[in-house]
């Protein structure tokens, strides 16, 4: 396991494989029980992982009770994570207001039995908070030692854009990271978020990394047990193979892990290590994992390490359309100024 700092405007060393909690807990009908989950945990700190993420909402906060009981002498050397938003289902417990950022960062505080959150997420953008309260709220929490960072998860990147440049103008706590979907279905935030994310230097934590099991190429046996879950879920998180662009994704991940000697999974989530390689970006990927089994297959995805070439394909593969201006801009901007906008920032103005 290796180490980096997350993102410019903060000093948290952190590993580069995070611990989804998502599924400890069983109050929403599935997932791990507590004696798994604290075998799923120890394995994960055992491997040398010290990054760990929940939310208030994940078991209807079954998850926060679970680590709670289990962090123990862990808590000084793990980075927790948590979030609200999502956490209630009343009127005034859900959402991203002031009055829930209060209510619900001491309601986590005490289903995690600890004095202290290290990074703070706003879950799910709300549509109606100013973002000025939510940016507020989070440094008056800093300043209480309540937690310590705050990101934004969820998020659209003109939002997030807006509460950095406002945390920093006023002095407040500055906004540290973001957490989005992202893996090799789905790379919208190419668009926006990432370049977003670099220009202003906050780090980047990616959820559902191998697209709600998709990138595994489990789902492609129709009689699997797996296969029968999904289509139960039906939810948001995950991903089908709908179309040739999918079908040629998975398809190449079959090609290389088969010429590797690896999982599926392995090669996608080795892509998501890689991808950012060369660029100032800060990331790490959110593991998400019900048993050992699948937390150890995920671990042995740092020892896959991708070609130029296979990582090339992958990239070109899975590539969105950027869409407009971006696609405006990189067009016409060579025919104006003679260069691109990569060259610009690299090599200065254009004489």
């Amino acid at each position: 396991m290796k180490y980096k700092i997350f993102g410019s405007k903060t000093g948290l060393r952190v590993s580069e494989l995070a611990l989804g909690t998502g599924t400890f807990g069983t109050r929403r009908g599935y997932g791990s029980q507590p004696d798994e989950a604290k075998r799923v945990f120890e394995r994960y700190i055992e491997a040398g992982g010290n990054f760990v993420d929940t939310a208030d909402g994940y078991q209807l906060g079954e998850s926060e009770e679970i680590l709670g009981n289990m962090m123990g002498d862990h808590r000084q050397n793990l980075v927790l994570s948590t979030k609200y938003s999502m956490g209630g289902r009343e009127l005034l417990t859900s959402g991203n207001s002031r009055k829930n950022l209060i209510h619900s960062v001491e309601a986590s505080l005490k289903r995690l039995k600890t004095d202290y959150i290290d990074l703070y997420w706003a879950h799910l953008s709300d549509g109606q908070t100013p973002i000025e309260e939510i940016v507020r709220g989070f440094d008056d929490l800093v300043r209480d030692g309540k937690i310590l960072y705050a990101g934004f998860s969820n998020f659209p990147a003109w939002r997030i854009a807006s509460a950095s440049l406002l945390a920093d103008l006023r002095g407040w706590s500055p906004i540290a990271g973001i957490q989005i979907e992202y893996n090799l279905i789905e790379r919208t935030p190419d668009r926006d978020l990432l370049p977003m994310a670099e220009a202003l230097g906050l780090g980047v934590a990616f959820w559902s990394p191998l697209a709600g099991g998709l990138l595994t190429g489990k789902y492609r046996n129709p009689e699997s047990i797996e296969n029968s879950r999904k289509k139960e879920w039906n939810g948001y998180l995950l991903k089908d193979e709908s179309g040739p662009r999918e079908t040629a994704i998975i398809d190449a991940l079959e090609k290389i892990a088969k010429e590797k000697g690896v999982q599926v999974g392995q090669v996608a989530l080795a892509w998501l290590r890689q991808k950012h390689q060369y660029s100032s970006l800060s990331t790490i990927t959110i593991l998400g994992a019900k048993n050992v089994s699948q937390l150890n297959d995920n671990l042995e995805s740092l020892s896959t390490v991708l070609t130029d070439e296979e990582l090339e394909i992958l990239n070109e593969i899975s590539a969105v359309s950027l869409g407009s201006p971006h696609e405006v801009i990189t067009n016409i901007q060579p025919v104006l100024f003679g260069t691109s906008s990569n060259q610009v920032i690299q090599n200065g103005p254009v004489a």
